[in-house]
């Protein structure tokens, strides 16, 4: 991490790490994800151009900001994206791009997101079932889906994660098959809490916790820790003895992660967020468009950055969820 990062928060926090939304818009309708009630889409209008997610990104750079990852929505349905990737790749001080994508629309781009630059790749990936697959996702896109991860391992994709929303009563007797692919494949299998965010048709029952989902996958062998590397994120790393690939858990819920947090948010509509699980965000898009100079948009850099709450407090025996759609967040 940049030792002259300016963008240090009022816990000490260096932040160095931008998730970027190009749009709310995807294929699927995941349970977790979409709202059960119809919702009102961003206009054409009102989303980023990429030309102002490039400037955003470069002053986040000049600032300390060095890893950048591309989220949705599903960032592959959003015309442009493939230049898009790779002026990003382009932008000095960023040194760590990866792409998060629902890999339905893998398999026939991969080519060109390759030679965009992008090597690392997160794939989400809830179950091996095509029928549950349908049911989490309300598609029938699982083949295409479990193409594109095979192909992607052939063409050298390397780190490839594939993340699961953990959920009790839905896929939780799958862990034990999923954390198996490790064994089989150089892939990263990543298990995450499910966070209640937003209108899902889904409850605090669903939430299965990281403590059960480790029990499930020792019964594979034992599970030796992985030292985490310069630029990881939360997940605790693990690997089944004997296994190519590598198991990773992210426990929002169970055990904060606060502490170490080290990224900042935006949005397709342009505000940044300091906190995924917190509704405070910082309009930069407006100040943007209207012309103003770069110092006046590292303020709202700055602001948001102050604004980081030390922990959040969406916790296991807690009733409330976030207002906003992790859809238009970007997760």
């Amino acid at each position: 991490m940049n030792p002259n990062s300016r963008l240090v928060d009022t816990f000490n926090r260096r932040l160095n790490y931008l998730r970027v939304s190009v749009t709310d818009r995807c294929n699927l309708k995941c349970l977790y994800c979409v709202p059960t009630e119809p919702s009102i889409k961003l206009m054409h209008r009102d989303v980023l151009r990429y030309e102002e997610m490039l400037r955003i990104i470069r002053i986040g750079a000049s600032l300390g900001i060095t890893k950048v990852r591309i989220t949705g929505g599903e960032p592959l349905v959003r015309k442009g994206i493939y230049s898009f990737l790779e002026e990003l790749n382009q932008i000095e001080g960023i040194n760590d791009v990866s792409l998060t994508t629902n890999g339905v629309q893998l398999k026939s781009n991969l080519k060109r997101i390759k030679e965009a630059g992008i090597k690392r790749l997160n794939i989400s990936l809830d179950t091996l079932d095509k029928k549950k697959y349908h049911f989490i996702t309300r598609s029938d896109e699982f083949d295409a889906v479990w193409e594109g991860i095979h192909l992607a391992l052939e063409m050298g994709f390397s780190p490839i994660k594939i993340n699961t929303v953990a959920l009790n009563g839905i896929n939780d007797d799958e862990i034990e098959d999923l954390a198996a692919l490790s064994l089989s494949y150089p892939l990263h299998i990543r298990f995450i809490e499910y966070m209640p965010i937003g209108l899902s048709g889904l409850t605090r029952e669903n939430c299965l916790a990281a403590d059960a989902i480790l029990s499930r996958i020792r019964r594979l062998g034992k599970l030796n820790p992985v030292a985490p590397g310069l630029n990881d994120g939360p997940a605790e790393r693990f690997r089944i003895e004997g296994a190519p690939g590598e198991i990773g858990i992210i426990r929002p819920l169970t055990h904060h992660f606060c502490d170490k947090c080290n990224r900042l948010r935006l949005t397709a509509s342009g505000q940044l967020r300091p906190c995924l699980l917190s509704d405070i965000q910082f309009d930069i898009k407006t100040p943007l468009r209207k012309g103003y100079l770069d110092e006046e948009l590292i303020k709202v850099f700055m602001t948001a950055t102050q604004a980081k709450p030390s922990e959040h407090h969406l916790r296991p025996q807690d009733h409330d969820k976030l207002s906003g759609q992790m859809s238009a967040i970007g997760g």
